[in-house]
Order: structure tokens, then C-alpha cells, then sequence
């Protein structure tokens, strides 16, 4: 990168701030999708969605936004408000909702509006994006906060333990990062069980339908090999018996300290 990132609550008079991280330089070399359109913000819809002046609205993909107790919710994308930005996706097909989904950068930037969210420990990686390379961005901006301890990461309680399902519970339908010891891993039916405790009826656990086994066999990891281990597991927290994350997608899990 050949100069910093601009801090978000000074974009709306585009003036550069000096900022407690820096972006790896890899990052500058890592997502390069394809650009799916441009415009000028007009509005915040909520924490992952924008809304361009000519009506088209677009959702940050990759991330999941999370509010800090300090802010008013919406602070940082507000001040993207009158910025010119630029979409840069896999697809340019918007999603039932209308809205566009892809990776969204300022005129020329080049580190995307979710990593610098990532960086400042204002977001979490969902682990849903495809591109190998973008996913990489997102996970290396996301350890950078966690290991600065920015923003959320401040809270101990941001990784939710899995010795602990009664606090998992509190995110049902939720997104949440469980961490915990795989006790065993166990095949029913066509789902594979990644339990974390002896009882499934109150413990916490992760589930790989044999719909998705294809998908951690190109990439070559056997989920069989997280047994006794410790590893962390995103996605949204559903109930059967106890806490469940269905896991659709490889980087969804990764060993704990890896």
C-alpha cells in the first residue's frame, strides 16, 4: 500500500487519520475481484448494507458487523455517506432482497470497507466467501484486531467457550465464534457431529451435512482429524438438544492458535 487507510469517521471530509494498525501489505495483492459497479452513498440501511444515490442497494459480503457498546451502531459506514465507492464481486446478481453483494472499496483504496472493519475489531469474518484470496484478506485483518485486542476483541466474551453451552444459547439465531476441545466426532445419518461435550442434549455442538463433505475433501481436510483437538467454529447458533452451528463451509473451523 502506498498510503494508510483513511479512518471511516473522517471520510465524510476525506481527511487521513492515523490509526492503532496497520494493514498487511498483502492485503493490497490479495482480493482482486471483478468490479460490479460504482456510485455514491446516499444512506446507511443498517450495519452490512448501503444505499447508492441511484436507489441500488449493497450488502458487505464476508463479514458479519458487530456494534460496539461506544457507538451508535451505524458510526463507521455513516461516515461513508457522499463518498464515491466502488463494488467489486464474483457475480453481479443481487440477492432476493435486491441488494448487491460483493466487496466494497473508497474511489481507489486499496484495502475494502471489510477490512478496515475487520482491522479495528469492528466486525467478525463470516468464513462465505468463496475467493481464496479475499478470504485470506478478511482472516488476516480480523487476527490483526484479535491480537491487538481492538475494538470488540477488547471483551473477553467475544469467542463464546464451548464449556459453556448456556451462553452459546444466549446467540440463537445469531452469529456467533464458539471455541472449545472436540471430545469425539460422530457420524448419524448423513450428518457428522463434531461434539464438544458427552450429552447432546445440553452440549454444544458442530454438524457437517454429507452435502458438504465434498467441499472439505477438495480442499483436503477430514473433519475426522478435529478429534481432540481445540478449534474454533463460526456461523449462526441454532438449537437441537443443545447449541448447534451448522457448518456449510471448510473455513468455518479452524484450529484453535493455527
Amino acid at each position: 500500500m502506498t498510503a494508510g487507510p483513511l479512518c471511516f469517521r473522517n471520510l465524510l471530509f476525506a481527511m487521513p487519520c492515523v490509526i492503532s494498525f496497520a494493514i498487511p501489505p498483502a492485503l493490497a495483492d490479495g482480493c482482486q475481484l471483478d468490479v460490479q459497479g460504482e456510485g455514491v452513498v446516499s444512506a446507511v440501511i443498517d450495519a452490512r448494507t448501503l444505499r447508492l444515490e441511484d436507489g441500488r442497494d449493497v450488502r458487505l459480503a464476508g463479514v458479519e458487523v458487530v456494534a460496539l457498546e461506544s457507538d451508535n451502531g451505524h458510526s463507521s459506514l455513516a461516515g461513508l455517506i457522499g463518498r464515491h465507492v466502488i463494488l467489486r464481486g464474483e457475480h453481479g446478481d443481487p440477492d432476493r432482497y435486491g441488494r448487491q453483494s460483493g466487496f466494497l472499496f473508497v474511489e481507489h483504496a486499496a484495502a475494502s470497507v471489510q477490512s478496515e472493519l475487520l482491522a479495528r475489531g469492528e466486525a467478525l469474518a463470516s468464513a462465505d466467501v468463496t475467493d481464496k484470496a479475499c478470504a485470506a484478506e478478511l482472516a488476516t485483518a480480523e487476527t490483526a484486531a484479535r491480537q491487538a485486542r481492538l475494538g470488540i476483541w477488547a471483551e473477553a466474551s467475544v469467542i463464546k467457550s464451548a464449556e459453556r453451552p448456556h451462553e452459546i444459547l444466549t446467540r440463537i439465531g445469531r452469529f456467533a465464534i464458539v471455541e472449545g476441545h472436540v471430545r469425539s466426532v460422530r457420524q448419524a445419518g448423513g450428518t457428522l457431529y463434531l461434539n464438544f461435550g458427552p450429552r447432546w442434549t445440553r452440549d454444544f455442538a458442530a454438524t457437517i451435512s454429507k452435502h458438504t463433505m465434498p467441499s472439505f475433501e477438495m480442499a483436503g481436510v477430514a473433519p475426522a482429524s478435529f478429534e481432540h483437538r481445540r478449534v474454533r467454529v463460526r456461523g449462526w447458533v441454532d438449537r437441537r438438544g443443545g447449541p448447534r452451528i451448522e457448518v456449510l463451509r471448510v473455513g468455518q473451523i479452524e484450529v484453535a492458535g493455527d
